[in-house]
């Protein structure tokens, strides 16, 4: 299903002979219409890759025909050649579509400061253009894959329309604005001021709160596309919730799949001044090293929960916090609360519950566990 669920998308994915292992790398969608409605986020990373650049260019204008992603090489911190190269490829997509490149998105995934094999990718943008359709959308997310294990896909069936995504990530989790690629398709029949605003909550809500490691890509790429192709005028209500649950669904999958990670920790945190509060508190715990090891050790250490809330500005007074580790309240008032051996720490999903004692706001972060695993696969080899 993928991206290719709502009707008036074709997708492919290919072995264009980018990466040397000779799997997949390259992946092109396509939007038939009638509608060419589009809207994106993108890393707020100060270091910005090429195609992020041509792509925020081209969604100024609010539409695109088509989006082309390849892994093994993100095309970052190549100079002007890159951006050529990122300008050459979106040409050549308009090409074999006889579009045009300015409604061309371009995404690209891998190791930093090397360019991108043009000959194989250009090759590969024909090949697969020859190789688009309604099927296509699991190979397309396949083709997209770096370190992730699996692909990520998802949809949603709304009132006569529906939404379908595809994403990836493992590594480099951390979010301003949005984190990792993500394609996101729909047939309903909105506008591209409308698709904007529903990208922008649903990022705010699920790939903004998934901070794996603390690492900012500079490709970093979620692109909300819409057909019309049912025809349907969605209730914005619904087609909010619905781009929403495909968000999470994705954000999710990519959590349990974090490089080296043993351990999927949601952080709540609950009673808090101000929305912002609980969101620079759970951000705050899920960058903590220490806990992490603590976690990945399944040691119930709330010390540590407390210390890395104690280093933000929110709003609270130490002796009422709280914090609760699958569900057992171990620290009350800022001291010893619950016995900890009663802390369940075997189950892959942990539950950290910080209590502020400060107001009604609520926020979850979610992050994974520091593990050995880890540490190897970012030191084996460049990424």
């Amino acid at each position: 299903m993928s991206v290719t669920a709502p009707v008036g998308f074709r997708a492919a994915g290919i072995a264009a002979g980018i990466k040397s292992a000779g799997a997949r790398d390259l992946a092109l969608v396509v939007n038939d219409g009638p509608s060419r409605a589009a809207a994106g986020v993108f890393t707020a990373n100060r270091v910005k890759a090429a195609p992020v650049l041509w792509s925020q260019q081209v969604l100024a204008g609010g539409r695109l025909r088509a989006v082309v992603l390849n892994s093994g090489g993100a095309n970052a911190c190549t100079g002007p050649e890159g951006f050529q190269d990122t300008h050459a490829t979106a040409e050549k997509v308009a090409e074999v579509l006889q579009d045009s490149a300015g409604e061309v998105a371009v995404c690209s995934t891998g190791l930093i400061g090397e360019r991108l094999p043009m000959d194989e990718l250009l090759s590969g943008v024909e090949t697969a253009a020859g190789q688009l359709s309604r099927d296509g959308g699991l190979a397309a997310a396949d083709a997209i894959r770096t370190t992730d294990t699996v692909s990520k896909i998802s949809f949603r069936r709304g009132e006569g329309y529906m939404v379908g995504g595809m994403a990836k990530g493992a590594g480099m989790l951390a979010p301003a604005l949005a984190t990792m690629l993500c394609v996101i398709t729909t047939d309903a029949d909105v506008t591209s001021d409308e698709l904007d605003a529903v990208l922008r909550k649903a990022t705010a809500r699920t790939f903004d709160r998934l901070d794996g490691d603390g690492c900012m890509s500079t490709n970093d790429t979620v692109l909300l596309l819409a057909s019309g192709a049912s025809g349907v005028k969605p209730d914005p209500a619904e087609f909010e919730q619905k781009v929403t649950e495909v968000c999470a669904d994705l954000a999710r999958q990519l959590l349990v799949d974090a490089e080296g990670a043993s351990k999927a920790i949601a952080i709540e945190v609950v009673g808090a001044d101000s929305e912002q509060d609980a969101v620079k508190v759970g951000r705050s715990v899920a960058r903590s090293n220490l806990l992490k090891c603590a976690i990945h050790g399944e040691d119930p250490n709330w010390g540590r929960v407390l210390a890395a809330v104690g280093t933000t500005d929110a709003v609270f007074e130490p002796d009422r916090l709280n914090v609760a580790i699958n569900g057992i309240w171990i620290c009350r008032g800022g001291a010893v609360g619950d016995d900890r051996s009663k802390v369940d720490m075997r189950p892959r999903d942990v539950t950290i519950t910080i209590d502020l004692s400060a107001g009604p706001h609520t926020a979850t972060v979610h992050t994974t566990d520091l593990t050995a695993d880890y540490v190897h696969e970012n030191s084996a080899y460049s990424s």
